[in-house]
């Protein structure tokens, strides 16, 4: 083999000596590549289905009333940041308003929520209404919340309307005569949710049995109404214990 021969081997071997390194430099970059995008894909999908497992677990309803943007002139700049007016219930009675403030939407809704959870009362409901009138006041506000027969619906604006839903009454007449705006509007309604009171309440401050203050139209519907919570436990036990015999 002449001398021009081995040089032109020697050069093709370190060619493909060459290629390959490189071609195995290229799968490392790639495998680094997808297993970084795999890593960050899977764990913000990851965290996005725990959250809304979590949002699935928890029972409590919450309603974003308003959105307010406040903006301040400070000596450094401008500043913008968000009001956001939350009610929290859990559709059965209990019921809670929050105001949280933040600079990004999120974070807002986020701290209102957690303050309105601070801040739950129950409501006393019969067959899913109030179980007399009553007028709640605060600031400029003003809300009328009078009992309706089943089937009514609730008659009430938008403000009002997320403060029922959230407590879980589906029958009630309302009117706001005060100040329209939704922080005033929707604290007058807590208000007047607040005063209201059961007839064995009225009767022990009183002095007087049960028939004696409530009229009879309430207490029959009240206990209309506990036959039937009664009747949709028994039959949602016997539909459990029938899916369980069919697994079986």
């Amino acid at each position: 083999m002449s001398d021009n021969e081995k040089e032109t081997q020697v050069a093709e071997e370190n060619q493909n000596t060459q290629a390959s390194n490189d071609n195995k430099q290229g799968q490392r970059n790639d495998d680094r590549r997808g297993s970084r995008r795999g890593g960050r894909g899977e764990g913000r999908r990851g965290e996005r289905r725990g959250r809304h497992e979590e949002n699935r677990g928890d029972e409590l309803l919450d309603r974003v009333v308003t959105i307010n943007r406040v903006s301040k002139t400070r000596k450094g700049g401008r500043s913008m940041s968000f009001a956001a007016l939350v009610v929290v219930g859990d559709g059965n009675g209990t019921v809670g308003i929050g105001y949280g403030k933040s600079r990004e939407v999120p974070a807002a809704i986020a701290k209102g929520q957690l303050d309105a959870k601070k801040h739950m009362i129950t409501v006393p409901r019969v067959r899913g209404t109030v179980t007399h009138p009553v007028i709640g006041h605060d600031a400029a506000g003003t809300v009328l919340l009078r009992p309706a027969a089943p089937g009514t619906g609730v008659i009430a604006g938008g403000a009002v309307r997320a403060v029922m839903e959230c407590a879980g009454i589906t029958d009630i007449l309302t009117k706001s005569m005060g100040s329209a705006t939704a922080v005033n509007v929707v604290r007058a309604t807590i208000d007047a949710l607040k005063q209201l009171e059961e007839p064995e309440e009225i009767a022990a401050r009183r002095g007087l049995t049960v028939e004696e203050v409530a009229p009879d139209n309430l207490l029959r519907a009240r206990a209309e109404g506990i036959a039937e919570a009664r009747k949709a436990r028994e039959d949602a036990k016997a539909e459990a214990e029938q899916a369980k015999d069919g697994e079986e």
